[in-house]
């Protein structure tokens, strides 16, 4: 990381992150051309092992690609507001990020899918839902187990007043 003084390593911060966005951009690469698409997720975060849980319909682009390679990327924001300054470089976004690199797999096991999409609607409501075969037998479940991940931040900058 570049900006040292951005870097969050605080686990309570991190898990803050994690519960506050929504949308995990999930990059993919298919040969030369890279592939990032946004999706809803869940989480598992133990002993600072971060593990994701994706879902989708039982076929599409994101699923060939995984086939031919798995390693993936990964990023997600949350907090963002706008700030101006008085010169053009002063501009900015105010916001926290987690982004990171792992590896994908798609659930096959049931009792997992059932425990992946179980984790995705805690995360995304707050609230705790279960999962018969049939709703499982209908969509995909994708599991990330994250190799490496970090979190940053960037906050508003202090007020100045006119004249300052």
């Amino acid at each position: 990381m570049r900006k040292r003084e951005r870097e969050i390593t605080e686990p309570s911060e991190i898990l803050a992150i994690l519960d506050e966005c929504k949308i995990l951009h999930l990059g993919l690469s298919d040969g030369d051309q890279p592939y990032v698409v946004p999706l809803n997720y869940g989480y598992l975060l133990e002993d600072g092992k971060l593990t994701f849980y994706l879902h989708g319909s039982t076929e599409g682009y994101k699923y060939e690609v995984l086939q031919k390679n798995p390693k993936v990327s990964f990023a997600m924001e949350c907090g963002v507001i706008p700030f101006e300054g008085t010169a053009a470089c002063q501009y900015g976004m105010s916001y926290r990020s987690l982004m990171g690199k792992g590896t994908a797999k798609l659930v096959t096991d049931t009792d997992e899918k059932q425990l992946g999409l179980s984790i995705l609607m805690k995360t995304q409501t707050g609230k705790d839902f279960s999962f018969n075969e049939k709703l499982v037998s209908i969509v995909n479940v994708i599991k990330i187990t994250a190799d490496s991940y970090s979190a940053k931040k960037r906050p508003l900058p202090p007020k100045t007043s006119a004249g300052n």
